[in-house]
Protein backbone atom coordinates (compact mmCIF):
# COMPACT_ATOMS: atom_id res chain seq x y z
CA UNK A 1 0.00 0.00 0.00
CA UNK A 2 1.74 3.13 -1.17
CA UNK A 3 4.92 3.36 -3.21
CA UNK A 4 8.08 2.74 -1.21
CA UNK A 5 11.21 3.82 -3.09
CA UNK A 6 14.14 1.51 -2.58
CA UNK A 7 16.95 4.07 -2.62
CA UNK A 8 16.69 5.60 0.86
CA UNK A 9 15.67 4.43 4.32
CA UNK A 10 13.88 1.26 3.31
CA UNK A 11 10.90 2.79 1.54
CA UNK A 12 10.55 6.15 3.28
CA UNK A 13 11.71 8.36 0.40
CA UNK A 14 9.46 10.32 -1.95
CA UNK A 15 8.51 9.10 -5.42
CA UNK A 16 7.23 11.20 -8.31
CA UNK A 17 7.58 14.61 -6.62
CA UNK A 18 10.69 15.96 -8.38
CA UNK A 19 11.02 18.79 -10.82
CA UNK A 20 10.49 16.38 -13.73
CA UNK A 21 7.20 15.35 -12.21
CA UNK A 22 8.51 11.95 -11.23
CA UNK A 23 8.27 10.29 -14.63
CA UNK A 24 11.11 7.96 -13.74
CA UNK A 25 10.72 5.95 -16.90
CA UNK A 26 13.30 6.42 -19.66
CA UNK A 27 13.03 9.76 -21.49
CA UNK A 28 13.43 9.83 -25.25
CA UNK A 29 16.95 10.50 -26.44
CA UNK A 30 17.40 14.21 -27.14
CA UNK A 31 18.34 13.74 -30.80
CA UNK A 32 15.42 11.35 -31.36
CA UNK A 33 13.03 13.78 -29.64
CA UNK A 34 14.22 16.65 -31.82
CA UNK A 35 13.74 14.48 -34.91
CA UNK A 36 10.22 13.55 -33.82
CA UNK A 37 9.40 17.20 -33.14
CA UNK A 38 10.68 18.19 -36.58
CA UNK A 39 8.66 15.48 -38.31
CA UNK A 40 5.57 16.45 -36.29
CA UNK A 41 5.97 20.08 -37.27
CA UNK A 42 6.27 19.23 -40.95
CA UNK A 43 3.23 16.96 -40.91
CA UNK A 44 1.04 19.39 -38.97
CA UNK A 45 1.92 22.33 -41.22
CA UNK A 46 0.82 20.20 -44.17
CA UNK A 47 -2.43 19.16 -42.50
CA UNK A 48 -1.25 15.62 -41.80
CA UNK A 49 -1.19 13.56 -38.61
CA UNK A 50 1.95 12.40 -36.92
CA UNK A 51 3.25 8.88 -37.34
CA UNK A 52 3.18 8.09 -33.63
CA UNK A 53 1.47 8.93 -30.35
CA UNK A 54 3.55 9.42 -27.17
CA UNK A 55 2.10 7.23 -24.42
CA UNK A 56 2.67 6.92 -20.70
CA UNK A 57 2.47 3.42 -19.24
CA UNK A 58 1.49 2.67 -15.62
CA UNK A 59 1.98 -0.76 -14.04
CA UNK A 60 0.29 -2.61 -11.20
CA UNK A 61 0.18 -6.26 -10.17
CA UNK A 62 -2.08 -8.53 -8.17
CA UNK A 63 -1.67 -11.75 -6.16
CA UNK A 64 2.07 -12.10 -6.75
CA UNK A 65 3.99 -15.12 -5.54
CA UNK A 66 5.26 -14.69 -1.97
CA UNK A 67 8.86 -15.86 -1.70
CA UNK A 68 9.67 -14.27 1.67
CA UNK A 69 9.35 -16.26 4.90
CA UNK A 70 8.78 -13.66 7.61
CA UNK A 71 7.26 -10.97 5.37
CA UNK A 72 5.88 -10.50 1.86
CA UNK A 73 7.71 -10.01 -1.42
CA UNK A 74 9.28 -6.63 -2.26
CA UNK A 75 8.37 -6.37 -5.96
CA UNK A 76 9.90 -4.32 -8.74
CA UNK A 77 8.87 -4.43 -12.40
CA UNK A 78 11.11 -4.10 -15.44
CA UNK A 79 9.84 -3.27 -18.93
CA UNK A 80 11.59 -4.38 -22.13
CA UNK A 81 11.13 -3.80 -25.85
CA UNK A 82 11.58 -6.94 -27.94
CA UNK A 83 13.66 -6.34 -31.07
CA UNK A 84 13.32 -8.07 -34.45
CA UNK A 85 16.18 -10.45 -33.60
CA UNK A 86 14.43 -11.48 -30.38
CA UNK A 87 16.81 -9.60 -28.10
CA UNK A 88 15.36 -7.56 -25.24
CA UNK A 89 16.15 -3.88 -24.71
CA UNK A 90 15.48 -2.63 -21.18
CA UNK A 91 13.31 0.50 -21.16
CA UNK A 92 13.18 1.12 -17.45
CA UNK A 93 12.46 -0.08 -13.92
CA UNK A 94 9.83 0.82 -11.35
CA UNK A 95 10.55 1.63 -7.74
CA UNK A 96 10.55 -1.19 -5.19
CA UNK A 97 7.43 -1.51 -3.06
CA UNK A 98 8.06 -3.30 0.19
CA UNK A 99 6.04 -6.12 1.69
CA UNK A 100 3.14 -6.35 -0.74
CA UNK A 101 1.72 -8.86 -3.21
CA UNK A 102 -0.50 -6.24 -4.84
CA UNK A 103 1.79 -3.35 -5.85
CA UNK A 104 0.67 -0.23 -7.72
CA UNK A 105 3.92 1.33 -8.92
CA UNK A 106 4.23 5.10 -9.21
CA UNK A 107 7.06 5.15 -11.76
CA UNK A 108 5.75 5.73 -15.31
CA UNK A 109 7.25 4.83 -18.68
CA UNK A 110 7.10 7.05 -21.77
CA UNK A 111 6.98 5.24 -25.11
CA UNK A 112 5.99 6.19 -28.65
CA UNK A 113 3.19 4.15 -30.21
CA UNK A 114 3.74 3.73 -33.96
CA UNK A 115 0.58 2.83 -35.88
CA UNK A 116 2.36 0.93 -38.65
CA UNK A 117 4.66 -1.13 -36.43
CA UNK A 118 4.27 -4.13 -34.14
CA UNK A 119 5.96 -3.22 -30.85
CA UNK A 120 6.34 -6.30 -28.59
CA UNK A 121 6.81 -5.54 -24.90
CA UNK A 122 7.92 -7.82 -22.06
CA UNK A 123 7.20 -7.15 -18.39
CA UNK A 124 9.19 -8.97 -15.71
CA UNK A 125 8.63 -8.82 -11.96
CA UNK A 126 11.34 -9.41 -9.36
CA UNK A 127 11.39 -9.74 -5.57
CA UNK A 128 14.23 -7.51 -4.38
CA UNK A 129 16.34 -8.93 -1.57
CA UNK A 130 16.35 -6.95 1.67
CA UNK A 131 20.09 -6.27 1.57
CA UNK A 132 19.60 -4.24 -1.64
CA UNK A 133 16.88 -1.93 -0.30
CA UNK A 134 19.30 1.01 -0.03
CA UNK A 135 20.65 0.48 -3.54
CA UNK A 136 19.46 2.49 -6.51
CA UNK A 137 17.15 0.41 -8.71
CA UNK A 138 19.35 1.22 -11.71
CA UNK A 139 22.30 -0.45 -9.99
CA UNK A 140 20.49 -3.68 -9.08
CA UNK A 141 21.75 -6.87 -10.72
CA UNK A 142 18.62 -8.71 -11.75
CA UNK A 143 20.30 -12.13 -11.68
CA UNK A 144 20.79 -11.64 -7.92
CA UNK A 145 17.05 -11.07 -7.33
CA UNK A 146 14.18 -13.57 -7.09
CA UNK A 147 12.30 -13.88 -10.37
CA UNK A 148 8.49 -13.75 -9.88
CA UNK A 149 7.33 -14.15 -13.47
CA UNK A 150 6.79 -12.29 -16.71
CA UNK A 151 4.17 -11.39 -19.29
CA UNK A 152 4.30 -10.08 -22.84
CA UNK A 153 2.06 -8.31 -25.32
CA UNK A 154 2.15 -5.89 -28.22
CA UNK A 155 1.76 -2.21 -27.44
CA UNK A 156 -1.22 -2.12 -29.82
CA UNK A 157 -3.05 -4.65 -27.61
CA UNK A 158 -3.00 -2.14 -24.77
CA UNK A 159 -3.97 0.85 -26.89
CA UNK A 160 -6.90 -0.89 -28.58
CA UNK A 161 -8.21 -2.40 -25.34
CA UNK A 162 -11.30 -0.90 -23.75
CA UNK A 163 -10.22 1.88 -21.38
CA UNK A 164 -6.62 1.21 -22.48
CA UNK A 165 -5.96 -1.23 -19.65
CA UNK A 166 -4.73 -4.77 -20.25
CA UNK A 167 -4.34 -7.45 -17.56
CA UNK A 168 -1.92 -10.29 -18.29
CA UNK A 169 -1.19 -13.53 -16.45
CA UNK A 170 2.37 -13.87 -15.24
CA UNK A 171 4.25 -17.04 -16.19
CA UNK A 172 7.75 -18.42 -15.89
CA UNK A 173 10.11 -17.78 -18.77
CA UNK A 174 9.36 -19.93 -21.84
CA UNK A 175 6.77 -22.04 -20.04
CA UNK A 176 2.94 -22.12 -20.01
CA UNK A 177 1.18 -20.47 -17.03
CA UNK A 178 0.56 -23.75 -15.22
CA UNK A 179 1.19 -22.27 -11.77
CA UNK A 180 -0.73 -19.16 -10.74
CA UNK A 181 1.88 -16.45 -10.37
CA UNK A 182 -0.51 -13.51 -10.28
CA UNK A 183 -1.28 -10.86 -12.88
CA UNK A 184 0.18 -7.59 -14.12
CA UNK A 185 -1.98 -4.75 -15.44
CA UNK A 186 -0.70 -2.17 -17.92
CA UNK A 187 -2.57 1.12 -18.38
CA UNK A 188 -1.76 3.51 -21.23
CA UNK A 189 -2.55 7.21 -21.52
CA UNK A 190 -1.58 9.77 -24.12
CA UNK A 191 1.03 12.19 -22.85
CA UNK A 192 0.06 15.81 -22.30
CA UNK A 193 1.87 18.34 -24.49
CA UNK A 194 1.51 21.13 -21.92
CA UNK A 195 4.58 21.93 -19.85
CA UNK A 196 2.42 23.31 -17.02
CA UNK A 197 3.55 22.25 -13.57
CA UNK A 198 2.28 23.01 -10.08
CA UNK A 199 4.39 23.18 -6.95
CA UNK A 200 2.65 22.80 -3.63
CA UNK A 201 3.47 22.27 0.02
CA UNK A 202 1.24 19.84 1.89
CA UNK A 203 0.81 19.91 5.65
CA UNK A 204 -1.54 18.17 8.06
CA UNK A 205 -2.75 18.96 11.56
CA UNK A 206 -3.99 16.75 14.41
CA UNK A 207 -3.55 13.41 12.63
CA UNK A 208 -4.66 10.26 14.41
CA UNK A 209 -1.94 8.51 16.39
CA UNK A 210 -1.73 4.89 15.28
CA UNK A 211 1.45 4.00 17.16
CA UNK A 212 1.66 2.85 20.78
CA UNK A 213 5.08 3.94 21.99
CA UNK A 214 5.55 6.88 19.61
CA UNK A 215 3.55 8.99 17.17
CA UNK A 216 2.40 8.20 13.65
CA UNK A 217 4.91 8.36 10.77
CA UNK A 218 2.76 9.93 8.04
CA UNK A 219 3.23 10.18 4.28
CA UNK A 220 0.94 11.37 1.49
CA UNK A 221 0.04 9.49 -1.68
CA UNK A 222 -1.69 11.32 -4.56
CA UNK A 223 -3.56 9.40 -7.27
CA UNK A 224 -5.37 10.55 -10.40
CA UNK A 225 -8.83 9.18 -11.24
CA UNK A 226 -9.02 8.23 -14.93
CA UNK A 227 -12.08 7.90 -17.16
CA UNK A 228 -12.61 4.24 -16.31
CA UNK A 229 -12.95 5.16 -12.64
CA UNK A 230 -9.72 3.51 -11.48
CA UNK A 231 -7.14 5.55 -9.60
CA UNK A 232 -3.49 5.65 -10.70
CA UNK A 233 -0.87 6.74 -8.13
CA UNK A 234 1.25 9.62 -9.41
CA UNK A 235 3.42 10.53 -6.42
CA UNK A 236 4.26 9.77 -2.81
CA UNK A 237 5.88 12.13 -0.32
CA UNK A 238 8.70 11.24 2.01
CA UNK A 239 7.81 9.86 5.44
CA UNK A 240 7.87 12.33 8.34
CA UNK A 241 8.68 10.28 11.40
CA UNK A 242 6.97 10.62 14.78
CA UNK A 243 4.81 13.64 13.89
CA UNK A 244 1.04 14.31 14.01
CA UNK A 245 1.42 17.78 12.42
CA UNK A 246 3.73 17.06 9.49
CA UNK A 247 4.92 19.44 6.77
CA UNK A 248 6.34 17.69 3.72
CA UNK A 249 8.92 18.92 1.24
CA UNK A 250 7.51 20.78 -1.80
CA UNK A 251 5.76 18.59 -4.39
CA UNK A 252 6.01 19.42 -8.09
CA UNK A 253 3.37 17.83 -10.30
CA UNK A 254 3.16 18.16 -14.07
CA UNK A 255 -0.09 18.28 -16.01
CA UNK A 256 0.78 14.79 -17.22
CA UNK A 257 0.43 13.66 -13.63
CA UNK A 258 -2.68 15.52 -12.50
CA UNK A 259 -4.47 15.71 -15.88
CA UNK A 260 -6.60 18.83 -16.17
CA UNK A 261 -7.28 21.32 -13.38
CA UNK A 262 -10.74 19.69 -12.99
CA UNK A 263 -9.54 16.06 -13.01
CA UNK A 264 -10.41 14.33 -9.69
CA UNK A 265 -7.45 13.52 -7.46
CA UNK A 266 -7.39 11.24 -4.42
CA UNK A 267 -5.13 12.39 -1.61
CA UNK A 268 -4.44 9.74 1.02
CA UNK A 269 -2.48 10.02 4.25
CA UNK A 270 -0.91 6.84 5.66
CA UNK A 271 1.00 5.93 8.80
CA UNK A 272 4.16 4.24 7.52
CA UNK A 273 4.95 0.73 8.74
CA UNK A 274 8.10 -1.15 7.74
CA UNK A 275 6.06 -4.34 7.21
CA UNK A 276 4.18 -2.67 4.35
CA UNK A 277 0.85 -2.59 6.18
CA UNK A 278 0.51 1.19 6.17
CA UNK A 279 -2.50 2.39 8.19
CA UNK A 280 -4.84 4.82 6.44
CA UNK A 281 -5.17 8.02 8.49
CA UNK A 282 -7.64 9.64 6.12
CA UNK A 283 -8.30 10.67 2.55
CA UNK A 284 -10.03 13.35 0.53
CA UNK A 285 -10.89 13.81 -3.10
CA UNK A 286 -10.62 17.04 -5.05
CA UNK A 287 -9.24 18.56 -8.22
CA UNK A 288 -6.13 20.68 -8.64
CA UNK A 289 -8.41 23.69 -9.07
CA UNK A 290 -9.97 22.97 -5.67
CA UNK A 291 -6.54 22.61 -4.08
CA UNK A 292 -5.49 25.94 -5.55
CA UNK A 293 -8.64 27.52 -4.11
CA UNK A 294 -7.76 26.15 -0.66
CA UNK A 295 -4.33 27.73 -1.02
CA UNK A 296 -5.70 31.12 -2.12
CA UNK A 297 -8.23 31.26 0.69
CA UNK A 298 -5.71 29.89 3.21
CA UNK A 299 -8.09 27.21 4.47
CA UNK A 300 -7.82 23.46 4.82
CA UNK A 301 -9.88 20.41 3.96
CA UNK A 302 -10.86 17.61 6.31
CA UNK A 303 -9.78 14.02 5.81
CA UNK A 304 -12.34 11.27 6.11
CA UNK A 305 -11.92 7.51 6.50
CA UNK A 306 -13.83 5.36 3.96
CA UNK A 307 -16.50 3.06 5.35
CA UNK A 308 -14.62 -0.01 4.09
CA UNK A 309 -11.76 0.88 6.43
CA UNK A 310 -14.11 1.73 9.29
CA UNK A 311 -15.77 -1.70 8.97
CA UNK A 312 -19.15 -0.31 8.05
CA UNK A 313 -19.34 2.58 10.55
CA UNK A 314 -20.50 5.64 8.64
CA UNK A 315 -19.94 8.44 11.47
CA UNK A 316 -18.24 11.65 10.62
CA UNK A 317 -17.12 14.28 13.09
CA UNK A 318 -19.15 17.50 13.24
CA UNK A 319 -20.79 19.61 10.57
CA UNK A 320 -17.44 20.15 8.85
CA UNK A 321 -17.05 16.39 8.51
CA UNK A 322 -20.50 16.13 6.97
CA UNK A 323 -19.75 18.90 4.48
CA UNK A 324 -16.40 17.35 3.59
CA UNK A 325 -17.96 13.92 2.97
CA UNK A 326 -20.73 15.52 0.91
CA UNK A 327 -18.18 17.40 -1.22
CA UNK A 328 -16.17 14.22 -1.76
CA UNK A 329 -19.29 12.26 -2.73
CA UNK A 330 -20.10 14.75 -5.49
CA UNK A 331 -17.07 13.44 -7.39
CA UNK A 332 -18.23 9.82 -7.16
CA UNK A 333 -21.90 10.06 -8.13
CA UNK A 334 -23.77 11.17 -11.21
CA UNK A 335 -26.81 13.36 -10.52
CA UNK A 336 -29.69 12.37 -12.77
CA UNK A 337 -33.41 11.62 -12.90
CA UNK A 338 -35.85 10.17 -12.26
CA UNK A 339 -36.47 11.36 -8.70
CA UNK A 340 -37.15 8.26 -6.60
CA UNK A 341 -37.78 8.65 -2.88
CA UNK A 342 -39.00 5.13 -2.18
CA UNK A 343 -35.61 3.32 -2.17
CA UNK A 344 -34.01 6.06 -0.06
CA UNK A 345 -36.75 5.99 2.57
CA UNK A 346 -36.75 2.18 2.66
CA UNK A 347 -32.98 2.20 3.25
CA UNK A 348 -33.31 4.68 6.12
CA UNK A 349 -36.18 2.63 7.55
CA UNK A 350 -34.03 -0.51 7.43
CA UNK A 351 -31.30 1.25 9.43
CA UNK A 352 -33.81 2.48 12.00
CA UNK A 353 -35.44 -0.93 12.25
CA UNK A 354 -32.11 -2.68 12.76
CA UNK A 355 -31.26 -0.36 15.65
CA UNK A 356 -34.31 -1.59 17.59
CA UNK A 357 -32.72 -5.03 17.94
CA UNK A 358 -30.05 -3.68 20.28
CA UNK A 359 -31.24 -0.28 21.52
CA UNK A 360 -34.40 1.77 21.97
CA UNK A 361 -32.48 4.97 22.67
CA UNK A 362 -31.76 6.05 19.09
CA UNK A 363 -33.84 8.24 16.82
CA UNK A 364 -32.97 8.80 13.16
CA UNK A 365 -33.53 11.79 10.87
CA UNK A 366 -33.41 11.48 7.07
CA UNK A 367 -32.71 14.73 5.20
CA UNK A 368 -33.63 14.86 1.49
CA UNK A 369 -32.74 17.84 -0.70
CA UNK A 370 -34.45 17.68 -4.07
CA UNK A 371 -34.93 19.88 -7.11
CA UNK A 372 -37.45 17.63 -8.80
CA UNK A 373 -40.91 16.21 -8.36
CA UNK A 374 -41.06 12.58 -7.24
CA UNK A 375 -41.86 10.03 -9.94
CA UNK A 376 -42.65 7.17 -7.57
CA UNK A 377 -45.46 8.76 -5.52
CA UNK A 378 -47.20 5.47 -4.68
CA UNK A 379 -43.99 3.72 -3.60
CA UNK A 380 -43.00 6.79 -1.55
CA UNK A 381 -46.33 6.88 0.30
CA UNK A 382 -46.12 3.14 1.02
CA UNK A 383 -42.56 3.53 2.35
CA UNK A 384 -43.53 6.45 4.61
CA UNK A 385 -46.57 4.66 6.05
CA UNK A 386 -44.48 1.54 6.69
CA UNK A 387 -41.78 3.61 8.41
CA UNK A 388 -44.23 5.52 10.63
CA UNK A 389 -43.81 2.87 13.37
CA UNK A 390 -40.04 3.34 13.46
CA UNK A 391 -37.78 5.89 15.25
CA UNK A 392 -37.49 7.97 12.10
CA UNK A 393 -38.39 11.44 10.83
CA UNK A 394 -38.01 12.63 7.23
CA UNK A 395 -37.10 16.23 6.43
CA UNK A 396 -37.46 17.31 2.78
CA UNK A 397 -36.16 20.57 1.30
CA UNK A 398 -37.37 21.58 -2.15
CA UNK A 399 -34.97 23.76 -4.15
CA UNK A 400 -35.67 25.42 -7.47
CA UNK A 401 -38.92 26.36 -9.14
CA UNK A 402 -40.49 22.92 -9.63
CA UNK A 403 -44.13 22.17 -8.76
CA UNK A 404 -43.95 20.63 -5.28
CA UNK A 405 -47.67 19.94 -4.71
CA UNK A 406 -47.05 16.21 -4.45
CA UNK A 407 -44.48 16.87 -1.73
CA UNK A 408 -47.04 18.78 0.32
CA UNK A 409 -49.31 15.72 0.22
CA UNK A 410 -46.58 13.72 1.97
CA UNK A 411 -46.53 16.25 4.80
CA UNK A 412 -49.75 15.66 6.75
CA UNK A 413 -50.03 19.24 8.03
CA UNK A 414 -53.80 19.25 7.49
CA UNK A 415 -54.20 16.67 10.26
CA UNK A 416 -55.03 13.86 7.84
CA UNK A 417 -52.60 11.00 8.12
CA UNK A 418 -51.03 9.51 5.03
CA UNK A 419 -52.68 6.41 3.54
CA UNK A 420 -50.82 3.67 1.66
CA UNK A 421 -51.93 1.93 -1.53
CA UNK A 422 -53.25 -0.97 0.56
CA UNK A 423 -55.39 1.29 2.75
CA UNK A 424 -53.09 1.28 5.78
CA UNK A 425 -53.04 4.56 7.72
CA UNK A 426 -49.76 5.97 9.00
CA UNK A 427 -49.26 5.58 12.74
CA UNK A 428 -48.04 9.17 12.97
CA UNK A 429 -46.81 12.05 10.82
CA UNK A 430 -43.08 11.66 10.20
CA UNK A 431 -42.57 14.07 7.26
CA UNK A 432 -41.80 17.77 7.18
CA UNK A 433 -41.52 19.42 3.75
CA UNK A 434 -40.30 22.98 3.19
CA UNK A 435 -39.86 24.60 -0.26
CA UNK A 436 -36.85 26.90 -0.24
CA UNK A 437 -38.50 29.68 -2.24
CA UNK A 438 -41.24 30.08 0.38
CA UNK A 439 -38.64 31.08 2.97
CA UNK A 440 -37.39 34.11 1.05
CA UNK A 441 -38.29 37.33 2.83
CA UNK A 442 -39.83 35.57 5.84
CA UNK A 443 -38.85 36.15 9.45
CA UNK A 444 -38.31 32.44 10.10
CA UNK A 445 -35.25 30.70 8.67
CA UNK A 446 -35.29 27.54 6.55
CA UNK A 447 -33.69 25.63 9.43
CA UNK A 448 -36.33 26.74 11.92
CA UNK A 449 -39.14 25.85 9.55
CA UNK A 450 -37.59 22.49 8.73
CA UNK A 451 -37.08 21.49 12.36
CA UNK A 452 -40.37 22.92 13.59
CA UNK A 453 -42.24 19.60 13.76
CA UNK A 454 -39.30 17.38 14.70
CA UNK A 455 -39.65 17.66 18.52
CA UNK A 456 -43.35 16.76 18.31
CA UNK A 457 -42.66 13.79 16.03
CA UNK A 458 -39.99 12.55 18.41
CA UNK A 459 -42.23 12.88 21.48
CA UNK A 460 -45.11 11.12 19.71
CA UNK A 461 -42.85 8.16 18.99
CA UNK A 462 -41.31 7.77 22.48
CA UNK A 463 -44.70 8.12 24.18
CA UNK A 464 -46.24 5.49 21.91
CA UNK A 465 -43.44 3.12 22.93
CA UNK A 466 -43.55 4.17 26.59
CA UNK A 467 -39.86 5.05 26.45
CA UNK A 468 -38.81 6.94 29.55
CA UNK A 469 -35.94 9.47 29.69
CA UNK A 470 -32.67 8.16 31.06
CA UNK A 471 -31.77 10.25 34.09
CA UNK A 472 -28.32 10.39 35.59
CA UNK A 473 -28.10 8.74 38.98
CA UNK A 474 -27.14 11.32 41.65
CA UNK A 475 -23.90 10.63 43.46
CA UNK A 476 -24.24 9.51 47.05
CA UNK A 477 -23.65 12.36 49.48
CA UNK A 478 -21.00 11.72 52.07
CA UNK A 479 -22.01 14.60 54.34
CA UNK A 480 -25.13 14.45 56.53
CA UNK A 481 -28.06 16.63 55.48
CA UNK A 482 -29.12 19.47 57.77
CA UNK A 483 -32.32 19.08 59.74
Amino acid sequence: MGGCFSDVNGGQAAVGVGSRGGLAGPPLEAAQQELNDAVDHFLHTHGLRGLYIPLELSLSASKLLDLDVLSKSDPMAVIYAKKLDGMLEELGRTEVIMNTLNPAWITKFTINYHFEMVQPLVFRVYDIDTKYHNTSVKMLKLNEQDYLGEASCALSEIVTKHERSLTLKLKYRNSPPAVHLGTITVHAEETVASRTAVEMIVRCCHLENKDVFSKSDPFIRISRVVESGISIPVCKTEVVNNNLNPVWKPITLTMQQFGSKENPLIIECFDFNANGKHALLGELQGSMAELEKLSREKIGAHFYVPSSVRQGHKKVVGVEGIMSSYAMALHNVILAGPTLFGPVINKAAAIASKSLSYSHNKYFVLLIITDGVITDAVETKDAIVKASDLPLSILIVGVGGADFKQMEILDADDGKRLESSTGRIATRDIVQFVPMWEMQGRQISIVQSLLEELPGQFLTYVRSRDIKPIFAHPAAASASQPN
